[in-house]
């Protein structure tokens, strides 16, 4: 009598652990008789064990055959399996035994298992969500045994195969280097946005890719998908050359505002300054310059951009999954037409930097769709090259081991056909990293400079003894080579690699190669764009250039002391901060601070007097200078970076959200005698501005951003008018630090990796402004906010459903018709991220008019207000556009289209996305200046 089919996938399984473990403890790779000590996961004991492996010289390889398996015995009884697998090894155990118990054919989980071995005991077991099953959060701040099994075994799926997705593109097809325009949707007569399909595109690369690599050995495509190690090439990452088969290896590196560690680049607007514009097209040309100078520098794979949403946000692009989406679309779309592959990073759940190794993000499965995961479904769609996937657990699985968010929506869901690479140092092992999605290794070595790696000799092994099958390295290798031919980065044109990242002063090997073209000029119209005005009492701003008298007041408004670049990777705070600190950074060519800028400004006008003083602590001073000034500008500013970097005592993030330097003791003694004192914020994210903000003193409140190498000037832009203020908050500033639902976990101990510390992500869908809406808590100023130097006044809404579909197939028809009657789409390869799901399903359409004295542009935004029985947030942002330079009395009519799927909810039932219950009539429709500022109301027509 046959086994059940639960049973033998769970024998299966089990037996291919036990290989793993035993190759795991006597992997056979011999390059030379010495050997290195390096740190490896044992997969079966959920421990870390340090074992003698040799060293892998990259990109050769020397192999041999593991140790054979003499004998397996197995045993079942009832809901038990037993196994015994007696090994010939001196150094695994001589016998292991594996029970489990507790199997039930019905169950999409294994409620108890245990493994046993003569050699090691087993610490934990591991768990990862997956449909609607809970997963039993722990107590908040609780630590967790690390817990290296990868896998769910019922829900494992050994890497999906790519292939063409189930429902044909229906939009036009698209080369990376030819993207559709941008939508503006305020420039009237424009036809709807158009989504690129990049279907035909990816099958040509792949078709090339399986062609070029017909001749590669097992070794060599081993080698396509293991790096060369950290600092063994002239970038921070680097795929070997094969010569002899005509790939000349790549270039990878950072960073997502420009291009680390060279020379003669631009360091452009950070991330989050960029989402504070929001303002697609300039993104997209951010995005596409950026791409331009990695490619002249000779970079294929340009790491960036990042989104995540908490963290390293300065380098993201803020707090709202649609904002951040539509940002990291914009940016690759750009980066990707200069012919860059773009990286979409850290996927997924990062959100803080403090102990990211040893994290675990406790994310439930809606939340991770509707929110975390988001931006890189949108990433997919632009045709994103590659994803990074991130240093900490999800769910108890490590990212980068993690069946679930890799394969199973990444690859399935999403449908994407591009490659997967580590953060650095973030693969943790042979095995469970292939199997579960992970296709390039980085930096290559387990540990900087260790000369070993968990690919290279160790994969080829693995696949040598018929552990992990070849066809899985073709399609490693395959999608990383897919890659490349999709940006045409074989051509003989593309140019080689002429900068050393590792010795930037080696004349060598660093060709001096000047990308800046005139790039700064984007960067000066987006620094002043992305600047938000959040008070202007009196009309204090724009300044009238007669002011006769200014004190610039504030560390913050110097030049660096030491040059734009005397910190490593930015990590200080001296002077102007423009840029936050870690591997996102890049050097500034020159860096241009207000004091510099507005003394240039006031010698325009030989009447104004500018008096300074930078010394933040002494009060007295600062006092005295302003007593009598007619207008004291006062500067402060708060840092945030990588946690590899401590900035006083910052492990990355903030410790608080106050600002530095004692900034605010600054404003308040400036403000004590001055009646025109304006503040202004360079930050990385918000503050507490409580201490000052309502003083009737300060008149007026500049947050200037993180604004990159042409700040002093982007702020004399807005400061005295020659640009009028658009920009708006891409996250919430609240009055008190306790009115965010979240705060940063800092217990645990992360030398002791046997423990983990929990992220319970409790909030669900409630973060940011979200959470301030549901629970009625009032800001400071809320997410979307900011003021300009005129208003504007919003009438005339109305709301259409658009014909469905225009063209397509019957597929897709049935699929709009199964939507529209309520059930959820379909689990298939593609599902997500289908065309008929995105293509514009509601026109709205409303008229902005400048009702003010000045030229000026306006943010419209549109959010959604589902029924509270669907469980979501009170309000969700799902549009938005820039309406630029309408001139006083000027109407301009408006149009946002939303698409089904921004109207639709996960469903975790049935693992799909669906409309709301009941008729579409009761979800709201919401137009504003912000996500407290509604000008018109209305709703979705029913269908």
């Amino acid at each position: 009598m046959g086994l059940p089919s639960l049973r033998v996938l769970w024998l299966a399984f089990l037996l291919f652990v036990i290989v793993d473990n035993v190759h795991a403890q006597n992997e056979a790779i011999t390059t030379s008789d010495s050997a290195s000590v390096s740190t490896v996961s044992d997969v079966t004991s959920g421990t870390v064990v340090t074992s003698s492996l040799p060293s892998v010289s990259l990109p050769e390889q020397t192999t041999s055959s593991a140790s054979a398996v003499t004998s397996l015995s197995a045993t079942i009884s009832g809901s038990s399996i037993s196994l015994s697998l007696p090994v010939l090894s001196s150094s695994a155990a001589s016998s292991l035994s594996v029970t489990a118990s507790n199997v039930s054919s019905s169950s999409a989980a294994v409620s108890s298992s245990t493994v046993s071995s003569s050699a090691a005991s087993p610490t934990s077991t591991s768990n990862t969500t997956s449909g609607d099953v809970p997963f039993p959060f722990p107590p908040f701040g609780a630590q967790v045994p690390r817990l290296i099994l990868p896998i769910v075994p019922f829900n494992f799926t050994p890497f999906p195969v790519v292939s063409q997705a189930p429902i044909p593109g229906v939009f036009v097809p698209t080369d990376p280097s030819q993207p559709p325009a941008v939508f503006s949707g305020a420039k009237g007569g424009e036809a709807p946005p158009v989504v690129p399909d990049f279907e035909q595109a990816w099958d040509a690369a792949f078709e090339k890719a399986r062609t070029f690599l017909q001749g590669f050995s097992l070794e060599e495509k081993v080698n396509v998908s293991t790096g060369v190690g950290w600092q063994n090439g002239r970038c921070v990452g680097n795929i070997p050359a094969n010569e002899e088969k005509g790939f000349p290896g790549l270039c990878l590196e950072d960073s997502p505002l420009g291009v680390r560690f060279g020379d003669f680049v631009t360091a452009f607007p950070t991330g989050i300054h960029a989402a504070s514009t929001w303002n697609r097209e300039l993104i997209r040309l951010r995005g596409l310059l950026m791409g331009r100078e990695h490619r002249g520098k000779g970079v294929n794979v340009a790491l960036g951009p990042m989104m995540n949403m908490g963290g390293r946000n300065w380098e993201g692009f803020g707090a709202d999954p649609f904002l951040a989406g539509e940002a990291a679309y914009e940016t690759i779309l750009g980066l990707q037409n200069a012919g860059v592959q773009g990286c979409a990073k850290h996927y997924i759940g990062n959100e803080q930097e403090h102990k990211r190794t040893s994290t675990s993000s406790f994310i439930e499965d809606r939340t991770i769709h509707e929110i975390y995961a988001h931006p890189f479904m949108r990433s997919v769609m632009a045709g994103v090259a590659s994803v990074m996937c991130s240093y900490n657990l999800v769910n108890q699985t490590y990212a980068c081991e993690n069946d679930k968010t890799q394969n199973d929506i990444l690859k399935r869901e999403f449908g994407f056909r591009g490659y997967i690479m580590s953060d650095w140092q973030a693969t943790l092992s042979t095995y469970g990293s292939v199997f579960s999605g992970l296709d390039m290794t980085m930096p290559g070595d387990i540990t900087f400079k260790s000369g070993d790696s968990y690919f290279g000799g160790n994969l080829t092994t693995y696949v040598r003894n018929n552990t992990i099958p070849e066809n899985r390295v073709d399609d490693m290798a395959e999608r990383i080579i897919a890659a490349w031919f999709l940006l045409h980065q074989d051509s003989p044109d593309y140019p080689s690699v002429n900068f050393n990242a590792v010795h930037i002063d080696d004349d060598a090997t660093n060709e001096r190669v000047n990308v800046q073209a005139d790039h700064f000029k984007l960067v000066r119209e987006m620094g002043s764009r992305g600047m938000v005005l959040l008070k202007n009492e009196n009309s204090a701003l724009p300044l009238t250039r007669s002011e006769r008298s200014i004190l610039i007041a504030g560390i913050d408004a110097a030049p660096q002391p030491g040059g734009p670049n005397q910190f490593d990777d930015q990590a200080g705070n001296e002077g102007i901060l423009a840029m936050g600190w870690g591997s996102g950074t890049a050097n500034f060519p020159y860096l241009i601070s207000p004091y510099e800028a507005i003394q240039a400004k006031a010698r325009q006008n030989s009447s104004t007097l500018v008096d300074w003083d930078f010394m933040n602590f002494d009060l007295n001073t600062a006092m005295s200078r302003a007593a009598r000034k007619d207008v004291a500008l006062v500067f402060i500013n708060s840092d945030s970076g990588e946690n590899y970097k401590n900035v006083d005592g910052n492990e990355g993030d903030r410790k608080n959200l106050t600002s530095w330097h004692g900034g605010d003791a600054l404003i308040r003694a400036v403000a004590s005698v001055n009646p025109n004192t304006v503040v202004v914020v360079h930050s990385v994210g918000p503050l507490i501005l409580e201490d000052w903000v309502e003083h009737p003193n300060v008149t007026a409140i500049l947050w200037a951003g993180v604004s990159g190498q042409e700040a002093g000037n982007s702020l004399v832009d807005v400061l005295y008018g020659d640009y009028n203020p658009t920009g708006r908050l891409p996250y919430t500033i609240a009055k008190n630090m306790d009115d965010y639902n979240t705060q940063l976990l800092t217990a645990g101990n992360t030398n002791d990796m046997s423990h983990i510390l929990s992220i319970p992500y409790n909030e669900g869908l409630l973060i940011d402004y979200r959470w301030f809406d549901a629970k009625n808590i009032t800001p400071r100023y809320e997410f979307g906010f900011g003021l300009s130097y005129t208003k504007f006044k919003y009438s005339g809404l109305s709301i259409t459903a658009l014909l469905s579909p225009r063209g397509g197939s019957d597929d897709e028809a049935q699929a709009v018709s199964r939507w529209e009657s309520g059930k959820s789409t379909l689990i298939a390869e593609g599902s997500s991220t289908a065309t008929w799901l995105h293509r514009p399903a509601f026109k709205v359409s409303f008229t902005l008019t400048n009702t003010g004295h000045v030229k000026g542009g306006e943010i419209p935004q549109l959010y959604l207000a589902h029924p509270s029985s669907e469980g979501e947030p009170p309000l969700v942002l799902k549009g938005f556009t820039n309406v630029d330079d309408l001139e006083v009395g000027e109407g301009r009519e408006v149009v946002i289209y939303l698409s089904r799927h921004d109207v639709s909810v996960w469903d975790t039932e049935d693992q799909g996305w669906r409309r709301p219950k009941g008729d579409l009539a009761n979800v709201g429709v919401v137009v504003g200046a912000s996500s407290r500022d509604g000008r018109l109301r209305g709703h979705l027509p029913s269908l």
